[in-house]
């Protein structure tokens, strides 16, 4: 009787072990198969004409571009570092800031921070910081009186990340000149004058809750001299009041790119289109596919501060010669970005959480809406009302993922964006230098795991970043998939 106890226990945990193995080989494959897809597509050249952006494809079709690439490659270098479960960032960072939003409460907190900067004249510049914040209710803070009554705002120079020698500092007056509502969220202005003899310096800003003394930081490169294209102009809402924080747009929206001082100047501009790979797994530290490169697909020429109109969808790039390193990329997009509304749209963000065949039948299906209800109804066993719920949890996310890490391509095809969608806002990040870590630590069932993102140059945009992908993120990454797959994430 004990052998045979012994031989049904064996059996059992036989087949919870095979079956847990194959729902990670099912999700492996999975990945397997969309990064040899995306390895095996056709190489783009270049065609004649300025201004061709060349591209270095990793997987999530990364652009680095011209004198401003990097030969370094984050990825080749994962499989010699050590895991990154547990692991800490060697002290404070100096841009230390609060997490994306999230849903804790009890007090006033700024939940996030982005910031940019444009020149004034040669001795000046104006900093433009967009706000999130909440009340201890958990309700967004969007009157400016509710914030000067609950903030403080300072600021420090530096010379760069590695020096705490002071350049200067200040203390931002919160007014209504200073501080106003732009939408859902609050847009913080200030000037800065430049420190004596320096070419450029970080901005360490900190806001201070009053009551807690909670502080919330954001860290902003300042160039002075040597200014780029983007360091004086940027996109403005249609009225030239205040800078648009984004890299995108609705195609045929009116669009103005303008300066701090209203000043005309012709650009020169070029369409791409291209339709970037989403990010790969963040196991997958195999070396990147051969370089490919962008092709003209059309030119125009616009004035800053003089409103225009883009009607067609497509990667834009504007400089103000044919010779420049370096101008101003906007991503045109369909009417109803950041969302995501159209079938055929739809079924792509899924894949983040599909098997190989479920990603090639949701592709080759002639009824694309039919088969996306398919799609869900089937990993939730029928039950409408789970896969309603979970839709919208996961399609949400793609949205704010596209409305925050939009760069060259949809904010959903980031890193930042595939990280965002699968395991939310993360509770802390920490900038330095060239790299932004983002902290988990509050998650059921998971171990505190850091995502290390490093900054890729490229002519199109300040702001994009690329994964530093391990193997070991395995046993984190699959079981929050499979969370998502059976309606266990539904918020």
């Amino acid at each position: 009787m004990r052998l045979l106890s012994a031989l049904f226990l064996i059996f059992l945990l036989s087949a919870c072990a095979a079956n847990k193995k194959k729902q990670q080989d099912r999700i492996n494959a999975a990945y397997d198969a969309r990064t040899e897809a995306q390895q095996n597509q056709p190489t783009v050249r270049p065609a004649n004409g300025p201004a061709t952006g060349r591209t270095n494809q990793a997987g999530d079709g990364t652009a680095t571009t011209g004198a401003g690439s990097t030969s370094s490659d984050s990825r080749a270098a994962t499989s010699q570092a050590s895991a990154p479960v547990k692991v800490m960032t060697d002290g404070p960072a100096l841009g230390t800031t609060p997490a994306l939003p999230s849903k804790t409460s009890g007090e006033w907190m700024v939940t996030s921070i982005k910031g940019k900067f444009l020149a004034i004249d040669t001795t000046n510049v104006r900093v433009y910081m967009n706000l999130t914040a909440k009340s201890p209710t958990g309700e967004p803070i969007v009157k400016p009186a509710d914030f000067a009554e609950h903030f403080m705002v300072a600021y420090v120079m530096y010379p760069d990340y590695n020096n705490r020698d002071r350049l200067g500092y200040g203390t931002v007056t919160i007014n209504d000149q200073s501080i106003h509502q732009e939408g859902d969220h609050l847009t913080l202005t200030f000037d800065v004058k430049r420190p004596k003899d320096a070419a450029s310096a970080v901005l360490l800003t900190e806001i201070t809750e009053t009551g807690s003394g909670t502080k919330a930081r954001n860290d902003l490169p300042l160039r002075f001299k040597g200014a780029k294209l983007s360091d004086r102009f940027t996109l403005f809402d249609k009225n030239g009041q205040q800078p648009q924080l984004r890299n995108y747009v609705n195609a045929g929206d009116t669009v103005l790119i303008r300066d701090v001082n209203g000043a005309s100047k012709s650009l020169f501009g070029v369409r791409y289109r291209h339709d970037f790979d989403a990010a790969s797994s963040p196991m997958n530290t195999a070396p990147r596919p051969a370089s490919r490169s962008l092709a003209v697909d059309s030119t125009l020429t616009i004035t800053t501060n003089q409103p225009f109109v883009i009607p067609r969808e497509g990667l834009y790039y504007f400089v103000e010669d044919t010779t420049a390193e370096s101008g101003i990329g906007l991503v045109v997009t369909d009417k109803r970005f950041p969302k995501l509304t159209r079938p055929e749209k739809l079924i792509k963000p899924v894949l983040y959480m599909s098997t190989s065949s479920e990603i090639g039948e949701l592709n080759q299906a002639q009824d694309t809406k039919k088969a996306f209800d398919k799609y869900w109804l089937g990993m939730m066993s029928g039950n409408e009302a789970v896969a309603r719920k979970t839709i919208r949890a996961y399609f949400d996310r793609v949205e704010e993922a596209n409305r925050l890490f939009t760069t060259y391509k949809e904010g959903w095809k980031t890193d930042k964006g595939m990280i965002y969608i699968i395991l939310g806002a993360p509770d802390r990040v920490q900038r330095n230098r060239e790299r932004e870590v983002w902290v988990y630590n509050r998650r059921a069932n998971v171990s505190e795991v850091n995502f290390t993102f490093t900054k890729k140059a490229n002519q199109f945009v300040d702001d994009h970043y690329e994964l530093v992908r391990y193997i070991e993120y395995q046993p984190i990454w699959y079981p929050i998939v499979e969370s998502w797959r059976t309606g266990a994430i539904r918020e």
